[in-house]
């Protein structure tokens, strides 16, 4: 690392700050209306934060919602991880392991929205974590959450597209009779092709984006109630099962003992009801960021676990009782084959095309967020090409770098496939992993970081303690759970190789961060604060009374922190 760039990045780090006053303007711009009103208090919570606004503000409160529940995709995600689901619980999986998923991760998303609300930033998670961790760990902290973030999503970009690619086979199988079987690597063109189109849907103006989240939206509930209505409606009597069954039904395929392969079932609802900080990455191209985030995250977390629980019993009613034959069907997809049972080849098809559609629109979506805080954590230099990655399109006012960048480490990613079946389970789990482990730290360090919290306008006042409690013991619960392999006693086929893929990634971000010389530790100074932007675009900077203001003029505190980190 180069003395200049060191000097570079030897930026403040955030600091509470308030906006003092908008400057003085003309009077004709005095009356605006309430929109413009929204906006110009969006760029100055976001200068307070220390970042000039770069994003055009084009996303409305049902389109932060919208990208948040596309991501999710409910019936396509569902579709993507049955396989998970019906070997380790069968019915019992799908209905109560669903329940008890989608009640946990409120508490998840309820932690995150406070402080969506209070700090609503591209790079949120960690910028959160080096503003309310400890000084002495806050470095490494907000460093491993950022990385842990961008893979985690980036690895749901892969495992979404995967999905995809694994649909639009199965719709191919379907057409030929089951006589088509594709191959990894017909799978994987397929898979490369879907992000290829997906980089180039993410790179359009972010109007044109914020605009495509409404249609998600309709396409998503409609395709929900179409199955919740046709599989009742079409099912033949040998594929419909009794209502003891479908609630209290149980198989395992595995040899797990029932108990922990019924917790080995959480992956399905863990993978589906995931994705849900997307809200936080685009804050910074929404309107009402402080209120609409924290909304827009329980909104979609909560509507996803209702409608998606009632799919599910849908699923348990008319899938029949041979999960074997399901998951072993040359179909090669359950969630197709349970439609074939029941729709018939032309229907399946008719289907499976909306499907396959909704579940291409998720990938876009994905990688939507993905980029975002991509771009976000570019922008305070973490990134390996930071100065390339950190570029804003100037006719879309996008980031396009960002974009490609991420679709990239997906492509990446996607190669695990070719070590076979296990191997890409990994890319499901990696994204939750991933994710969790960047959940987790910026809420831990709130409340034992010993900073001052001032809450946003989303605040769960004297339950925050225990609802953020009740979800990092959720989190980490899961994250162990998703570590162990599909059967006791595996060989190398057999293995989970989610912890050997995401352990090494975090160990290759440490060794960046400690690397001698060049390494982050050296000169990553976490989020790099720039009010000297704000102060241009027409904001009057005020420090918040006893706190620090840095970036301006470092206060003897704030010394003494960079003393205490060094």
């Amino acid at each position: 690392m180069s003395s200049s760039h060191s000097d570079e990045k030897k930026a403040a780090s955030p600091t509470l700050v308030q906006v003092a006053e908008i400057a003085p303007r003309k009077e004709a711009e005095a009356h605006r209306d309430s929109e413009s009103e929204s906006l110009a208090g969006d760029t100055a919570v976001l200068a307070s934060l220390g970042y000039k606004q770069e994003f055009r503000r084009a996303f409305h409160p049902v389109e932060v919602f919208g990208l948040s529940f596309s991501i999710i995709g409910l019936f396509p995600s569902i579709a993507s991880v049955l396989v998970f689901a019906l070997p380790y619980g069968g019915p019992v999986a799908l209905v109560w392991g669903w329940a008890i998923c989608a009640f946990f991760l409120m508490f998840v998303g309820m932690a995150l929205g406070e402080l969506g609300s209070a700090a609503p930033t591209s790079g949120g998670l960690y910028y959160w974590t080096w503003t309310y961790a400890t000084p002495r760990w806050r470095k490494v902290l907000s460093w491993v959450v950022g990385y842990s973030n961008s893979i985690g999503l980036i690895a749901g970009v892969a495992s979404i597209d995967w999905g995809c690619a694994v649909q639009l086979m199965a719709a191919v199988s379907i057409g030929t009779n089951e006589r088509f079987v594709p191959t990894t690597g017909q799978t994987y063109a397929v898979f490369a092709a879907l992000l290829m189109c997906h980089g180039v849907v993410s790179s359009l103006a972010t109007a044109v984006v914020a605009r495509l989240q409404g249609i998600f939206v309709v396409l998503n509930i409609l395709l929900c109630l179409a199955i919740i209505i046709a599989l009742p409606a079409a099912t033949p009597a040998e594929f419909k099962n009794t209502a003891s069954y479908a609630f209290g039904g149980f198989a395992n395929l595995y040899g797990w003992p029932n108990g922990f392969a019924f917790i080995l079932s959480f992956l399905a609802p863990l993978w589906t009801i995931g994705g849900f900080d997307a809200p936080v990455h685009i804050s910074e191209e929404a309107s009402n960021a402080r209120t609409v985030v924290p909304w827009a995250i329980l909104s979609a977390v909560g509507i996803s676990g209702v409608l998606g629980w009632v799919i599910n019993v849908v699923i348990a009613f008319y899938m029949g009782t041979d999960l074997e034959s399901i998951l072993q069907n040359p179909i090669g997809q359950p969630m197709a084959t349970i439609l074939f049972n029941s729709l018939g080849r032309s229907g399946t098809l008719a289907v499976w095309s909306i499907v396959v559609f909704v579940q291409f629109l998720m990938g876009s979506s994905s990688l939507t967020a993905a980029s975002r805080q991509t771009f976000a954590f570019a922008r305070d230099g973490a990134l390996p090409f930071s100065r390339f990655v950190y570029h804003v399109n100037t006719r879309t006012r996008t980031p396009v770098h960002a974009v490609w960048a991420s679709a990239f480490v997906a492509l990446l990613l996607g190669l695990l496939a070719f070590a076979g079946p296990t191997a890409n389970s990994a890319i499901f789990s990696l994204a939750i992993a991933g994710q969790y482990t960047a959940f987790t730290i910026p809420i831990v360090s709130r409340f034992l970081g010993g900073r001052e919290w001032v809450p946003g306008p989303f605040s769960l006042g004297r339950f925050s303690l225990p609802v953020s409690a009740v979800a990092v013991a959720w989190m980490v619960f899961s994250f162990v759970i998703l570590a162990f392999p599909t059967a006791p006693g595996p060989d190398a086929d057999g293995m989970n190789y989610m912890i050997v893929v995401f352990g090494a990634w975090i160990v290759l971000c440490l060794v960046y961060f400690y690397f001698p010389v060049y390494g982050g530790v050296h000169w990553f100074n976490g989020p790099q604060i720039t009010l000297e932007e704000a102060q241009r675009a027409g904001l009057r900077i005020a420090p918040v009374p006893g706190a620090e203001v840095e970036g301006v003029g470092r206060s003897s505190a704030s010394s003494s922190d960079e003393k205490h980190d060094a």
